[in-house]
């Protein structure tokens, strides 16, 4: 078999004309909640950098890379076509992610920013090696399902954020991931990871101090009125678990290959627009027809007595004949 050509390569990779287009799971939940920390953040001053661990074809990056402000770096932290080191990664990675490759990424990145984030392709546990520590303010973890590389992540990321920075836990409470739940938990239960809220796929989190996240978040979602929440204890602290089927998506990075919208071509004729008579419209009359004899004779069959009826029909047939 002839391999493809460089042209031939350049026409498979992606191009996406909108966000839901990438490959990969990131539900509106989510999308809200990673829109209002990093708003949240700005709102308060709060400056620092993002990183991901993880980005299979760069559905949550293109969506971070979106919310990154002046003078901030993304990093973005993964294997794509690189052999895993050790055996059972080597493993996961052929079973979920065959299809992954670095080039795809690029090119989703790219149809939505002019330039790509710092990438370093390689293991998660290599990122304290590019990333400086208590430098990042919003980081998103999800790289390897196996325990022993989500603690290290986790680890990781505690030294790499700043003392009010957010952690998100892709993956903490999937059946097929049992791994990532158990370094979740133990985290909040060892590490002094603190909860702030959980969605049906991703966690929440802060070294820092909960507390006004969880109150600001609690009254923003009272005023938007379309997402379900609720408030648990765990261990005593509160821990805000929250839905959002229905909700309406935050603002969308927008696409360069999003359809041109239609232009009616030069020289066409346009509509003729007709103004609305300014005063009160006369519509006319409608005046009922006037019943021929078929009609007549119809109705006398079916509504008269029959004696009426015959009685009506030679009367009229007496006044044709003058």
């Amino acid at each position: 078999m002839t391999a493809p050509t460089a042209d031939q390569s350049a026409e498979q990779l992606p191009r996406p004309a909108r966000l839901s287009e990438v490959k990969g799971w990131f539900f509106t939940a989510d999308q809200l909640l990673f829109d209002w920390f990093l708003a949240y953040q700005k709102e308060r001053s709060e400056s620092g950098d993002l990183l991901e661990l993880g980005a299979y074809m760069g559905k949550s990056a293109i969506f971070l890379g979106a919310r990154l402000g002046a003078g901030e770096r993304f990093t973005v932290c993964d294997l794509f076509d690189s052999p895993a080191e050790d055996a059972s990664n080597s493993k996961e990675m052929r079973k979920s992610y065959a299809s992954l490759t670095r080039r795809a990424f690029e090119a989703n990145y790219l149809s939505f920013h002019d330039e790509l984030p710092t990438i370093v392709q390689g293991l998660s546990s290599i990122v304290s090696e590019h990333v400086e520590k208590g430098s990042v303010r919003f980081a998103h973890i999800d790289a390897s399902h196996l325990y022993e590389h989500v603690h290290g992540d986790i680890l990781a990321v505690r030294e790499l954020l700043t003392g009010s920075g957010v952690v998100v836990l892709d993956d903490y409470r999937a059946e097929h991931c049992p791994g990532v739940a158990a370094a979740t938990w133990q985290a909040v239960a060892n590490e002094g990871l603190r909860p702030i809220c959980i969605t049906g796929t991703k966690f929440y989190g802060t070294w820092g101090d909960p507390e006004p996240l969880q109150k600001a978040l609690v009254g923003w979602i009272a005023e938007r009125g379309d997402i379900w929440h609720e408030v648990q204890y765990v261990n005593g602290a509160p821990l805000v678990r929250l839905s959002a089927k229905g909700a309406k998506e935050p603002a969308q990075p927008v696409s360069r290959h999003r359809p041109a919208p239609s232009v009616a071509p030069a020289g066409a004729a346009r509509p003729e627009v007709v103004a609305a008579p300014s005063g009160p419209v006369v519509r006319p009359v409608r005046r009922a027809p006037v019943p021929t004899g078929a009609t007549v004779r119809k109705v006398a069959r079916e509504v008269l007595p029959p004696i009426v009826a015959r009685a009506i029909v030679k009367a009229r047939k007496r006044a044709r004949g003058r």
